[in-house]
């Protein structure tokens, strides 16, 4: 990093956004294997929390690889930044009163983890969600052929066949979408969000 800068503080808290916006900002962050249901709920829950009258806005895997990300491969270096990088920005949103979700594989540990500590070193409440759903299923599913061309080899360093995923430990939410539909998954995120007062 340059050692030649300074940060420079606003005259705008984070108390005041969240005052003036009636929201506290929040990141809810998805991982999970490819075809688990990670979009699928991000989109869904985005449309509900917009519908209550909430700023909130997504971050996906693939989207963030056309434009701030596209520079990165997938070979484990490249993931790691990938993480690096949509850690720094959700946590910039969040800093607005946004509620940020995001959806990312995101495979290790030490990469969600670093991405909860840069939202916690700045008070920024992170929710780690897993949406889980066995290898066999996702493979039944496969809707973007992925899984195939991976066990084809045309594939290198796909997760979960030929990289690993590395299963959330402790996640504020577990969500096996092989026993829960997009609409429940929906309401269970929710209610924890009205519970810890997120929102109201």
């Amino acid at each position: 990093m340059a050692t030649n800068i300074t940060f420079h503080e606003g005259s705008v808290t984070t108390s005041e956004r969240s005052q003036f916006l009636n929201q506290k900002g929040v990141t809810i962050w998805l991982t999970g294997l490819s075809a688990s249901g990670k979009s699928t709920i991000a989109c869904a829950l985005e449309q509900h929390l917009l519908h209550l009258h909430k700023y909130v806005y997504r971050l996906d895997g693939d989207n963030v690889r056309f434009g701030l990300n596209k520079d990165l491969g997938f070979d484990e270096k490249s993931r790691n930044e990938n993480i690096r990088r949509i850690g720094e920005v959700s946590k910039l949103f969040a800093d607005s009163a946004c509620i940020v979700v995001t959806a990312f594989i995101s495979p290790y540990l030490v990469d969600r983890a670093q991405a909860r500590e840069v939202h916690e070193k700045s008070g920024i409440p992170f929710i780690e969600v897993f949406v889980d759903a066995p290898l066999h299923i996702v493979e039944e599913r496969d809707p973007k052929g992925l899984y195939k061309k991976a066990r084809a080899g045309e594939i290198k360093d796909f997760t979960g066949i030929s990289a690993p995923y590395e299963a959330p430990e402790n996640p504020e939410i577990h969500i096996k979408t092989h026993e829960t539909d997009v609409t429940e998954s929906v309401r269970i995120i929710t209610d924890y969000l009205v519970a810890n007062n997120y929102i109201s």
